[in-house]
């Protein structure tokens, strides 16, 4: 099977243990993630060839960060060691009404310095069968922004379909560049993405049409009519009850139909980070595997619920245990 390829970066992330405060402790726990990085050891626990491409600092820490995604399965023969700072970010795990708080510390990291030149994306893509990047990546420097351009632009030529999670984070973009500037050019090249209401409004000015029967339904039907190289349109329904207890149901639109999946009901939450790179990498996983978009989309939300019960940014569920789920079991009853 080819592969599918990933570009973004990889932090380090420190938290303190179970649901302590920054105040209340004095030892934090390493792991390592990235939107897209997490897609593809996703991909690579669930059977599917993955590499990601990155840039590290050429330090212990870089090579640390390397092997973490390596262990995971991770073709990591693509990342680029070159620059000073590897990025981090903080994060304190909230409770019942009690929220997450992520603190990050990633200015002038060596992938924000990475440059466009040291990427060979016809050598890199050339075994490939999909690429997928994420609004983050673009966001987190100029130079980035180009060569995820550049990778789209030869996944294009090789006849690879793109995917994208459009993820705006308002507050990353800080290199002259606004969003509503660079995301249009990288999204026309896309075949599918993960756009929320909010996220077509913030990046593209799309609203949903007043008095519309499915607000979604009428985002996603402006954002193909812009953008007519996009087949799929997809996202997930939250519904926050609590930090500890989150409702998930998945969405597409396809320019034709709307399809939706069973509610799943996440209690209680374990670590909610990196629960959309699973629902991206479950999409992937079943488009390549199931032949209907609607099993494909019913494994995403599976496995991004199950995601919300494993430590850490990576679903490391297997697809024995999503389809379980989405066989019905979510007993959770104890296996022997």
């Amino acid at each position: 099977m080819k592969q599918v390829v990933t570009f973004g970066e990889i932090m380090m992330r420190l938290s303190p243990p179970l649901n302590y405060r920054f105040i209340q402790t004095d030892n934090l726990e390493i792991t390592y993630g990235g939107g897209d990085a997490n897609v593809a050891a996703s991909l690579a626990r669930l059977g599917i060839p993955a590499t990601h491409v990155t840039c590290f600092p050429d330090n212990e820490l870089g090579q640390a960060a390397a092997q973490s995604f390596q262990k995971l399965g991770v073709d990591m023969s693509h990342t680029v060691f070159r620059g000073e700072r590897l990025g981090l970010y903080f994060l304190e795990v909230g409770a019942s009404m009690r929220a997450s708080k992520i603190v990050y510390d990633r200015f002038n990291s060596a992938f924000a310095n990475l440059q466009p030149e040291w990427l060979d994306w016809k050598e890199i893509l050339k075994d490939a069968q999909w690429f997928h990047w994420t609004g983050i990546t673009a966001a987190v420097s100029d130079t980035a922004a180009q060569a995820c351009r550049d990778a789209i632009k030869v996944a294009r030529k090789l006849g690879i379909t793109v995917s994208a999670d459009v993820n705006y984070r308002r507050n990353l973009w800080q290199y002259g560049q606004k969003a509503q500037d660079v995301m249009p050019e990288l999204v026309e090249g896309c075949d599918v993405i993960v756009c929320t209401e909010g996220d077509a409004d913030d990046l593209f000015g799309i609203k949903a049409e007043a008095g519309a029967e499915n607000r979604f339904v009428s985002v996603a039907q402006q954002l193909v009519k812009r953008f007519p190289q996009v087949k799929q349109v997809i996202a997930t329904n939250r519904e926050t009850l609590s930090a500890s207890h989150n409702r998930l149901t998945g969405i597409l639109f396809n320019g034709q139909n709307y399809l939706e999946t069973p509610a799943y009901d996440i209690v209680p939450i374990v670590d909610r980070i990196g629960g959309g790179d699973a629902f991206i990498a479950g999409f992937i996983y079943g488009s390549l595997t199931y032949p209907t978009e609607q099993e494909a989309l019913t494994f995403a939300v599976a496995a991004s619920a199950l995601k919300h019960t494993i430590h850490g940014d990576v679903n490391l569920a297997t697809v024995a245990e999503v389809e379980q789920v989405v066989g019905g079991d979510t007993s959770g009853r104890l296996l022997r």
